[in-house]
């Protein structure tokens, strides 16, 4: 740290620079989020000095929070949903599968989870000292019930499922798994951190929220399709109990008792994400989604021209194409400044995200290149 003062536009003029080392959103297919939407930044930057850790003292966007609350529990079919904004997917899952062992009492049970979970479980299975156990997936990407059933024991504190698997986009069978969650008395968490703000917008009912009996929970991120910023998690039980079983005493604040996983917690990313919200309403984000899809399709058939196919029909806007040599082929395309990513074994393809700043244009151009890649 420096002696001396060093004067506001010289300090301007590193931080310029450092963000002109940032790449372009663009360029992004292997991002799960985007340019935030510009009411939900001046909403942020309007509560930057908040802090929900300590809600007394800003009851103001507390208030937010929870109506943030009440609007996620509506779209996911339970307006009495418990919860609040977290930091995203990571800290939502750890505080569901956290409150799910609480409640069992099993300090050294374990949880099911499909192969193509988020790596966040990994994590939990860590810090809670879990044993994380992987059902195999179905011809479709999805869990294979059959695979659940044969590893949930009587040490089983959770199962999850997927609304928007990370790698596919699919969405596992989420009332099979909440058949078994009922018949076992086990919660049942869904990941649908990237699917929450996809899944209501689309065509069809999809069965996978609270709607569905036997789910206990589900993670849901404003930060992805929910265009707020980042970073804007949510996590919503269908019982408020849930939540105590997270909570600890606050002894010098000005609430009680504290059921977040972090102590200080910025207001900002509520006050953001209501603003959003409010701002687009469901008309708002059906027409988000629809762009989203539409872009989706115009990749699929665009890769189908040059003899690409996906590994499977896209359900959201989430594509595996298939391709010789993924890691090559992606090496090049990182070269040719195209940022994807790739899927695990044993389904390697490469994987593209369609968001909100994609264009039609790119995309034809990255197709482009993509075939002039698979030439070589």
């Amino acid at each position: 740290m420096r002696d001396e003062a060093l004067p506001e536009d010289e300090v301007i003029r590193i931080l310029m620079e450092m963000k002109e080392r940032d790449f372009s959103y663009d360029r992004f297919f292997s991002t799960m989020c985007t340019r935030p939407h510009p009411i939900a930044v001046r909403a942020h930057d309007m509560f930057l000095e908040t802090n929900l850790g300590d809600p007394g003292l800003f009851p103001g966007v507390a208030d937010l929070e929870q109506r943030v609350v009440r609007m996620l529990g509506e779209l996911l079919g339970c307006s009495n949903a418990a919860g609040y904004i977290s930091t995203g997917g990571t800290e939502s899952n750890i505080q569901a599968i956290r409150a799910a062992r609480n409640e069992a009492g099993k300090k050294d049970g374990n949880i099911v989870v499909p192969a193509s979970a988020h790596f966040s479980f990994d994590k939990i299975g860590d810090l809670l000292c879990l044993e994380v156990r992987k059902a195999e997936l179905d011809e479709c990407l999805r869990a294979d019930l059959a695979s659940v059933r044969s590893l949930v024991d009587e040490r089983t504190v959770a199962l999850v499922g997927i609304a928007g698997t990370t790698e596919f986009g699919q969405v596992d069978p989420i009332e099979g798994l909440a058949k078994i969650a009922l018949e076992r008395k086990i919660h049942l968490h869904v990941d649908a951190a990237f699917g929450g703000f996809v899944l209501p917008f689309l065509e069809g009912d999809w069965r996978w929220d609270f709607r569905v009996p036997g789910v206990s929970s589900i993670t849901i991120d404003p930060h992805k399709m929910g265009m707020s910023t980042i970073p804007a998690g949510g996590l919503l039980f269908r019982e408020q109990e849930c939540l105590s079983h997270l909570e600890t005493e606050t002894h010098y604040l000005t609430k009680a008792r504290q059921a977040s996983l972090t102590g200080t917690r910025s207001g900002a990313a509520a006050a953001a994400t209501y603003a959003v919200m409010m701002h687009l309403g469901r008309e708002g984000f059906k027409e988000t989604v629809r762009y989203c899809m539409n872009l989706t399709h115009h990749l699929v058939s665009g890769a189908r021209k040059i003899g690409v196919e996906p590994l499977i029909e896209p359900t959201m806007n989430v594509v595996a194409l298939q391709v010789p040599s993924p890691a090559r082929v992606r090496e090049e395309l990182m070269k040719r400044d195209w940022h994807v990513s790739m899927t695990r074994e044993p389904k390697r393809a490469l994987r593209l995200i369609l968001m909100g700043h994609m264009t039609h244009e790119n995309i034809d151009l990255f197709l482009k290149d993509l075939e002039d890649v698979l030439r070589r």
